[in-house]
Parts: structure tokens; sequence; C-alpha cells
């Protein structure tokens, strides 16, 4: 099983929003790594859901619910999406900042690649983090 982070601006699409819908399709990727990563995930794989932009923080674990499919948003080019379920808020608000300074989890590509919207995150990263929020699976 691999484990991963996507990343939403709370004003597009937030953790709440997802909490109501449950589930929902997380369409319009366009990058070609992001659009990779989501070529991997498999139905199962934790996620966890990041607020971008004034929080930075991650919020909320969630599951793949649906594999890699063509995305219905795409007018041209080759980009995917998946549908993901909510699964529970973190007990605790992980921040980049902490992110940062964690040293299991500065190398997280979240901390690296910032501007990557869909990205990997190891067992060791994904342990910390539920760690660090204080959550359990």
């Amino acid at each position: 099983m691999n484990c991963w982070l996507v990343k939403s601006e709370p004003d597009t699409y937030s953790w709440s929003q997802l909490l109501g819908d449950r589930r929902t399709a997380w369409t319009g990727v366009r990058n070609y790594a992001a659009r990779n990563h989501l070529r991997a995930m498999k139905s199962g794989d934790p996620v966890f859901f990041y607020h971008s932009g004034d929080e930075k923080s991650v919020v909320g674990l969630a599951r793949v619910a649906k594999e890699s499919y063509t995305d219905p948003t795409a007018d041209d080019g080759d980009w995917s999406a998946v549908d993901i379920a909510a699964e529970k808020p973190l007990a605790r608000q992980v921040t980049l900042a902490q992110i940062k300074a964690d040293k299991t989890l500065k190398e997280m590509v979240l901390a690296k690649q910032s501007r990557l919207s869909v990205s990997p995150v190891t067992r060791e990263q994904f342990e910390r983090l539920l760690k660090l929020s204080e959550t359990k699976v």
C-alpha cells in the first residue's frame, strides 16, 4: 500500500466540503508529475488532505475510492483523476512549519516541491504525521 498527500486551497475545495460530500472526484490536475502520482494510486491507499494558501496544514485523512481514470474536466491532453473518500479529520492539524522542522518530515515532497498538488508520502512519514496529529487509524 502506498500513501499520498493531496493539496487544495480551502476556498476552492476544503476538507469540510469533502466531509460533507463524503467522496469526490479529484480532477483538474495539470502537472505531469502529479498526474503520474494519480495514476499510481490504488483503491484503499490512504491520502492526507492538505490545505494550502494561508492555512498550510495537513487537516484530514481520506482514502482512494476509485483508481485512475480519464479526467472528465480535461478538454485536451492526457490527464487523469481519482476519487477520494473522507475518512476522518486529524485530531490535531500539522502545519507546514512543523513538517519542515521535523527530521523525518522535512524530506517530504510537500516540503521540497511545494507546488506539486499530489505527492507520495513514505510509510515512515505517514506514521510520523499520524503521531504529530495525535490521530489513530
